[in-house]
């Protein structure tokens, strides 16, 4: 293993990690989403340049358009839930009350 793949291992499971344990602000929810989806493109994105393989070099593409999407509705959820709620905490959401 490369020190390129442990770093790129390494960003996704800090990531990860920081999306389970700090769970406190919906905007660090999103940030660590984000950070998981640049390490994976960018993870993407060198794949097939390492393989060879110019059948994949679409994929990274496709990866992107489906994290800008993400983040577009992570920040429209945010937004909705600040107006109605009046602060972005998690634990002030709650499914059961509508």
């Amino acid at each position: 293993m490369s020190i390129l793949h442990l770093s790129f291992y390494s960003a996704f499971t800090l990531s990860s990690l920081g999306l389970a344990f700090h769970r406190t602000h919906l905007i660090s929810a999103l940030l660590c989403l984000e950070s998981m989806m640049l390490s994976m493109y960018l993870a993407l994105s060198l794949w097939p340049i390492e393989n060879q393989m110019a059948s994949y070099t679409l994929v990274p593409l496709l990866m992107l358009t489906f994290s800008a999407c993400e983040a577009g509705t992570g920040l429209a959820m945010l937004v909705a839930s600040t107006r109605t709620h009046g602060s972005d905490h998690l634990h002030n959401l709650n499914l059961l009350q509508c």
